[in-house]
């Protein structure tokens, strides 16, 4: 027997099994929906989809979504893909003329926003555009029922706006499938079930959330909403909620560290809480602190937008049990073992050697009317990822370097051909080059290499400019934290920036070119 996974197979066991237990509970704002049942998670997202037939908007097309982490964006992968829609999940930092790129690009005629981002957001235009906290507008009288959706698992559920190689972000297409196999793979490992409370200190838009809007509701699990990370904040819903699962980059872990100095009374979640950490490992030390000063476990994973995310994991195991707290440490910030179903293995090949490739069920479908980087991506039938790194004798994979012209900046991928395009617009800018350089807070942070036009003269007040130049055309987390001003810049014979030997300078004390 052939059944096609949907996402609402999630949905519908929670329900099933849990309808009256309080499924999501909202940030605590005079907006919010409150603690929501799962019962009433599917009443609201038949409500949605049934106001998307009310407005045509038929299988297959395209329905935006930017807001920050909140009950009614979690509903939405639901009421939207659940019935045959595809959700795009828009970052909420970027800026209007980003997110007017992504609704054109994806050519969604449906957008909702968050209450908080409609001033900012005003110029955006779509061909129905909603305030999400607007309740009557979003969803239909609840006697309307949607129009049935035959389950197709190949059929695109998501897509997700990645940056990458090029200055313009890709949409990434994630299957039904996609989203179920990561899911229950990534559940499995990190053993959830109806007794874990999860925080979602993750942009939910971030690669699906990880995939956790799925896996925490298909075992019944409370989701609490975070809508901004703050160590304290997180520190106070894991005392108040007694969560035991959250996941975030270094700088969230750095967060929840620098708060705990400060914490009145005996730290919450000892023993209890799983944090995972992803992005980039974090530095040895954090792990240590996790688990001696907070008595949290730390599990690391690693993936791409384009793998769903999950494709290895690294998690502390029976033959480590008697480790000191700093080799443990060592051990964990490797990248992990393949997820279930994962194969791996490192490219030998002259022009890419070195680079991790990828095959799995997690693996997307095509970048959004992009057949030729699609066909890149893919080649030889394995997704290649752009990092560098090798597989140990034990089977683990480390990640040491990156082949791609991408930074990840607290967990977000930015683009340094998009930032050098903005810097190249300024008038003093000549020649630029954008590099990650390691930084103790975000993991790596953004430098701008710079020579500038003739008879201009660098100064701390033109470093602050240009700074403040991408700002206004880029997303904040963009733009470039230093400025070096240089006379010239390395290339090769052909012209082309060696941004490999640029970099060195910066990395020459570290294990590895990744941070």
């Amino acid at each position: 027997m052939f059944v096609p996974f949907s996402v609402n197979d999630f949905l519908d066991r929670a329900v099933t099994a849990y309808g009256e237990r309080i499924g999501v509970v909202d940030e605590p704002r005079e907006s919010g929906l409150g603690g929501v049942t799962y019962a009433q998670v599917r009443d609201l997202a038949q409500r949605q989809a049934a106001k998307l037939d009310e407005l045509g908007i038929a299988v297959g097309e395209r329905v935006a979504i930017i807001s920050q982490n909140s009950s009614r964006l979690l509903i939405s992968y639901f009421g939207v893909s659940g019935w045959g829609r595809v959700l795009v999940p828009v970052n909420f930092r970027l800026s209007a003329d980003e997110v007017q790129y992504i609704v054109d690009q994806s050519g969604a005629r449906v957008l909702y926003m968050d209450a908080e981002l409609k001033e900012s957001l005003a110029d955006v235009r779509c061909e129905h555009t909603f305030v999400l906290d607007d309740d009557e507008d979003v969803y239909a009288d609840p006697s309307v029922k949607p129009v049935a959706w035959e389950p197709d698992e190949g059929a695109t559920a998501t897509i997700n706006y990645t940056s990458g190689t090029t200055a313009r972000p890709k949409g990434v297409q994630i299957t039904h499938r996609n989203i179920w196999v990561n899911a229950m793979t990534f559940g499995l490992h990190i053993q959830v079930s109806d007794r874990d409370v999860y925080l979602h200190t993750l942009p939910m838009f971030h690669a699906n959330g990880w995939g956790m809007p799925f896996a925490m509701t298909g075992v019944g699990a409370k989701h609490i909403v975070l809508r901004k990370v703050d160590g304290m904040e997180i520190l106070r819903r894991v005392r108040d909620h007694g969560v035991t699962v959250l996941c975030g980059a270094p700088a969230v872990a750095a967060a929840v560290l620098e708060a705990a100095r400060t914490w009145d009374g005996e730290l919450p979640g000892r023993g209890r809480v799983r944090m995972i950490g992803g992005g980039a490992p974090p530095p040895t030390k954090t792990v240590v602190r996790l688990y001696e000063e907070l008595g949290w476990e730390f599990i690391q994973v690693y993936g791409l937008t384009e793998t769903s995310p999950l494709l290895t994991l690294n998690r502390s195991r029976a033959e480590w049990d008697d480790l000191p707290p700093e080799a443990l440490a060592q051990k964990l910030t490797r990248a992990g073992v393949p997820a279930l179903g994962v194969r791996l293995k490192i490219d030998e090949s002259p022009e890419t050697a070195g680079e991790v490739l990828a095959r799995s069920n997690v693996v997307f479908e095509s970048y959004w009317e992009k057949p030729s980087e699609t066909g890149a991506a893919l080649a030889g039938g394995w997704f290649h990822t752009g990092d560098g790194g090798f597989i140990s004798n034990d089977g683990y994979l480390t990640i040491s370097d990156r082949k791609k012209d991408v930074i990840v900046t607290g967990g977000e991928n930015v683009s340094s051909i998009e930032v050098e395009d903005a810097l190249f617009s300024h008038p003093a800018v000549d020649e630029v080059c954008v590099i990650g350089v390691p930084s103790e807070k975000w993991g790596e942070t953004i430098k701008a290499l710079v020579v500038l036009a003739p008879d201009t003269v660098p100064t701390t007040d033109l470093e602050v400019e240009l700074i403040r130049w991408c700002k206004t055309r880029l997303a904040s987390y963009k733009a470039p934290t230093s400025v070096e001003f240089r006379d010239v810049l390395a290339r090769t014979t052909t012209g082309k920036l060696q941004k490999f030997k640029l970099r060195a300078q910066y990395w020459d004390s570290a294990a590895r070119q990744v941070n």
